[in-house]
């Protein structure tokens, strides 16, 4: 799988899913750690990567547009130790595979885990 780290992730993280075999960059070492949300939104989108971020707006931004992807993986904890991110990580990539694929937001926070598959749809 391919992911692209914001700068709320540590750049640990990329390290770790490296040694999984996945194939993971982090904003800070392409140059990229000013790059307006809306623009990571789309590389992501553009180069086929599964987005871990720290940050709410990330959400937002690819349930307003509709599309399917990119996968988005918000982690909203309080201990953001790369140790205890990872182990989340690892636990979510081997339940959630095929999902992540094919387009899902899953929010990590305190005990309880959000699923909820791209596009999302109104509801009512």
């Amino acid at each position: 799988m391919k992911f692209l780290a914001d700068m709320g992730i540590s750049p640990k993280t990329v390290v770790f899913l490296h040694t999984l075999g996945h194939d993971a960059v982090h904003l800070s070492d392409q140059g990229l750690g000013q790059l307006p949300d809306p623009s990571i939104v789309t590389k992501a989108r553009q180069e086929g990567r599964i987005l871990l971020v720290h940050d709410l707006g990330f959400g937002e931004l690819v349930a307003a547009s509709g599309a399917a992807l990119p996968s988005v993986i918000t982690f909203r904890l309080r201990n953001m130790h790369p140790d205890r991110v990872n182990g989340i990580l690892q636990s979510l990539l081997a339940q959630h595979r095929e999902v992540l694929e094919q387009g899902v937001m899953i929010s990590v926070s305190e005990g309880q885990v959000r699923v909820r598959l791209l596009p999302l749809k109104a509801d009512g």
